[in-house]
């Protein structure tokens, strides 16, 4: 019996279960890599696919890295005000590093250093958590939550016929609903312009007249 155990064992161990939340989490924030981090970009940033299960039990993992990294934002806007853009290594760097404005700058970065560390920790990818903070959290600085979704495949996974799902950043790939129009056919233009021509012109109208008068008095 499973009472009170959460979760699905998706069986695997708990260790092999742990190393595949963290490669399933560094893929989907590995996506939105671009030509400054690799030369093999995905077509499709911010978007993985594999089955429904494993979606659903990594993406609190996901959605919890997005609010550490979300959270360190305000911490790395004030380190940038003591920041120094010299050159690491050159005089005036060295003389910034000897300076209270370093102390400054370090005391307010610390907690950025932290929710680094933190994401790595969980994750277990330095290049994912890189991306994270420097691409993805922006994303989200005004949402209070849900920064992600799933949405499930109809065909299942070849082999086995798991069902297979979509695990998504939201604002990325969001569907736009669009109003289809109704088609218009000549035929269909051609009348309505006459009908209109014989409602709006006077001269169409007068010999109408003219024949009802005409067969009125004979």
């Amino acid at each position: 019996m499973r009472h009170r155990r959460r979760g699905r064992t998706l069986g695997r161990s708990p260790s092999h279960r742990k190393a595949l939340f963290k490669n399933l989490a560094s893929a989907l924030f590995l996506t939105e890599r671009d030509a400054t981090y690799d030369d093999n970009a995905p077509k499709t940033p911010g978007r993985i696919t594999t089955t429904l299960h494993k979606a659903k039990e990594v993406r609190p993992l996901v959605e919890k890295c997005i609010t550490i990294a979300k959270k360190s934002m305000a911490s790395a806007e004030e380190a940038k005000q003591f920041a120094t853009s010299a050159e690491r290594g050159s005089d005036e760097w060295k003389q910034w590093r000897k300076s209270d404005e370093w102390r400054k700058w370090s005391n307010a970065r610390a907690p950025v250093v932290a929710a680094r560390r933190r994401v790595i920790q969980l994750i277990g990818d330095k290049e994912a958590a890189k991306i994270l903070f420097d691409t993805i959290a922006e994303r989200y600085v005004d949402r209070p939550g849900g920064y992600t979704r799933i949405l499930r495949l109809a065909t299942p996974r070849l082999g086995d016929a798991g069902t297979r799902a979509i695990l998504e950043l939201v604002g990325k790939n969001d569907r736009v609903k669009r109003t289809a129009e109704k088609p218009a056919f000549e035929d269909e233009e051609n009348s309505v312009e006459e009908q209109e021509a014989v409602a709006v012109s006077p001269e169409a109208a007068a010999p109408a007249e003219s024949n009802e008068e005409a067969s009125t008095e004979e």
